[in-house]
């Protein structure tokens, strides 16, 4: 029985090749680093995915971003990490994940990737900057100076998994249970509700337009932490500038990426996007 299962799971398990701590900036003497993972047979021009995880802006690490398993489906998945609260705050974790794309686009051809076709999927404060790299295409303020500042920092499209989206509304709409562990002030530097204005910079919504990428916004109905009505701000602003935003919110989910159960609709939308 036991054999049966392992033979199973490895049978199930998608070919791939995984380069793992590749660094792609460094600011100051602290290396960022990536995990690359590469599928199995593709030929040149496979698009990719930039998988940035949560952790509330003080913690987690890439192995644990969204999305690595999408090799399967042919794409190639690099899941970064970005500086933490305790490493620096706002705008550097927004700084590192435009970076991360420069990376990607000045060193695409080596590894065999379609750098015309870049998507992002984060989950938490990776779904919060994920959804910042989407609308703030362009705007010099985020983009920071790391790395090959020759290249475009623009992705083609955007997953966010119950990312906060209006941060002074978001510590106004948290449940008061979990409103004590929020760190988003500690992510900006000052109190957000107090400095709601200041707070705007980092803000997803501030920098929507007509010229971002199609988002898809996946969203559990039972989420606590983050409540749904960042994810149906963000969507609505979107839809009013004209972007093409797929609103999914998943009765009984709470804060959790495999809660949602998307990924046969995660796959559609980046195929969609990525591969026309």
């Amino acid at each position: 029985m036991i054999l049966g299962a392992l033979l199973a799971a490895l049978l199930m398990s998608p070919p791939e090749t995984v380069l793992r701590n590749i660094e792609y900036a460094r600011p100051g003497n602290l290396p960022l680093e990536l995990d690359l993972y590469l599928p199995d047979g593709a030929r040149a021009g496979v698009p990719v995915i930039l998988s940035i995880h949560g952790g509330g802006w003080h913690g987690g690490s890439k192995e644990a971003s969204p999305g690595t398993h999408f090799t399967r489906y042919g794409y190639a998945v690099a899941a970064i990490n970005y500086r933490l609260i305790k490493q620096g705050i706002f705008p550097a974790p927004i700084h590192d994940c435009k970076a991360a794309v420069r990376w990607l686009r000045a060193n695409g051809s080596k590894y065999g990737l379609d750098t015309r076709r870049i998507g992002v999927w984060g989950a938490s404060a990776g779904g919060h900057l994920a959804a910042l790299l989407g609308t703030s295409g362009g705007v010099a303020d985020l983009e920071g100076t790391l790395g090959n500042p020759g290249y475009s920092s623009r992705v083609q499209a955007v997953v966010d998994y119950f990312g906060p989206t209006d941060l002074p509304k978001w510590r106004h709409s948290a449940d008061p249970a979990v409103n004590a562990i929020l760190s988003e002030s500690q992510m900006m530097g000052f109190d957000v509700v107090k400095y709601s204005e200041r707070a705007a910079r980092a803000n997803p919504i501030t920098y929507v337009s007509r010229d971002d990428p199609p988002f898809f916004i996946g969203h559990g109905m039972e989420d606590k932490l983050v409540p749904a009505s960042q994810s149906e701000l963000l969507d609505a602003a979107l839809r009013k500038a004209g972007v093409p935003s797929e609103l999914h919110l998943v009765p009984g989910a709470g804060h959790s990426v495999p809660g949602l159960a998307l990924d046969d609709k995660v796959r559609a939308f980046f195929d969609r996007c990525l591969r026309r």
